[in-house]
């Protein structure tokens, strides 16, 4: 049976995020995934950071005069 656990190495050691499950001498498999820079540093954006870039025509609301034989 195969066991996914995650983890971080780091200054030559590995810390996994939660103690395995087994106590006895098991064979493990160890991946290295290379994790981007900019993945680490995203953060959620703050609500409105655009307020006030979007400016719409006066007219916007009015009625189409293409769609008269539609109303």
């Amino acid at each position: 049976m195969l066991t996914v656990i995650e983890g971080v190495y780091e200054n030559g050691q590995i810390v996994l995020e939660r103690k395995p499950k087994t106590s006895t001498k098991t064979k493990v498999m160890v991946i290295f995934e290379e994790v981007n820079e900019i993945e680490k540093t995203l953060q959620k954006r703050p609500f409105g950071i655009a307020k006030g870039t979007i400016q719409l025509s006066e007219d916007f609301n009015a009625p189409l005069d293409d769609l008269k034989d539609y109303m």
